[in-house]
């Protein structure tokens, strides 16, 4: 059975509009899906990038088309300005590390985020916002919580943006097939296309 090592940041709207892209592409294959939340500005500092408010106005603007392109073709609506963006996602995401380390699917909860910022208008740094979540998502909030907020699901994050540094992740969301990274929700199809043909992954070097 494949495995695919999802790298994402729960704000980003690439996570958002790609989330259940990625996933349809996983199950249809019979893949499992690992869930790795990272440090997107530890991942940044590594290959350069910088957050959209400090890039030229120009790549501001592209952005934005993309944004819309990418919303009409995965038919995920979009807030271009959200009231709440940028936000720090660490406790939402740590929350996805507690629930997949009890061997759950946080597969519904990362969605609740997303729409959470990039469609409803919400704080998703908001401890009460996120245990809504959590709620409606069917997990216990104190527990999830409680465990986001340890140490040893810091650690996991940490292990996650170092995994994602190694293996050449410039941006979220990532997916690392064999070894072979795909950058960008844009990337899927080819994703989708190395485990259909079950070639040899490439590489940089």
């Amino acid at each position: 059975m494949a495995t695919i090592d999802y790298y994402f940041y729960g704000a980003s709207p690439f996570t958002y509009l790609g989330n259940g892209a990625i996933r349809e592409v996983a199950d249809k294959h019979g893949a499992t899906l690992n869930y790795k939340p990272v440090n997107l500005m530890g991942l940044w500092e590594i290959s350069g990038a910088v957050p959209p408010g400090q890039r030229p106005p120009v790549r501001q603007r592209y952005r934005l088309l993309e944004l819309q392109r990418i919303a009409e073709i995965r038919e995920r609506p979009v807030n271009l300005k959200p009231a709440h963006f940028p936000v720090d996602m660490t406790l939402a995401d740590s929350c996805v590390i507690a629930i997949a380390e009890r061997g759950k699917d946080p597969q519904a909860f990362l969605d609740a985020v997303g729409k959470g910022v990039w469609l409803d208008d919400l704080d998703m740094s908001n401890e009460a916002q996120i245990a809504d979540k959590l709620a409606e998502c069917d997990f216990d909030p104190d527990t999830i919580i409680t465990a986001a907020q340890s140490e040893d699901t810091a650690a996991i994050r940490a292990a996650n943006t170092q995994a994602a540094i190694d293996a050449d992740a410039v941006g979220v969301p990532a997916y690392v097939l064999n070894g072979e990274v795909f950058w960008g929700q844009d990337r899927i199809d080819l994703l989708d296309h190395a485990l259909t043909t079950g070639r040899e992954p490439y590489k940089a070097g």
